[in-house]
């Protein structure tokens, strides 16, 4: 199945850099709390099935990491909407109730995020490797 025909689950990943006034601590904090909070309470408007969030450890292996491979500085965070299809995620924008949640948890991120700096996108998954347990 592909993702592009609609027909397979998809993720909309968006990778955050916060706001330059803020801490890692304090925009996590934000994150995981008000805003964590505000897209649980927005879940079936918007229709997702999973929300994740990936938060970028403090930790001198990342630093490592990127020295390693002239990278740049790493996403403070990043989220997964997961969605059955990419047309369940053009459903929830072509409703009122949707956008209406959708400009919510917009409005909601300059309060943390650097949306300048923030791609979103949208990706399927293929697995390649997982351990059998």
């Amino acid at each position: 199945m592909s993702a592009a025909s609609g027909t397979a689950q998809v993720k909309l990943l968006f990778c955050l850099r916060r706001r330059a006034d803020l801490t890692r601590e304090e925009f996590q904090e934000y994150w995981q709390g008000s805003h964590g909070k505000l897209g649980v309470e927005l879940a079936d408007d918007l229709g997702f099935i999973r929300y994740v969030q990936s938060h970028t450890l403090s930790a001198p292996l990342n630093d490592a990491l990127q020295a390693s491979r002239s990278a740049p500085p790493a996403y403070d965070g990043v989220v997964e909407l997961w969605f059955e299809s990419v047309e369940a995620v053009e459903r929830t924008f072509s409703t009122p109730k949707g956008r209406a949640a959708a400009r919510r948890l917009v409005e909601d991120e300059s309060n943390f995020v650097d949306v300048s700096a923030s791609p979103i996108f949208l990706v399927s998954e293929h697995g390649m490797y997982e351990k059998p347990l």
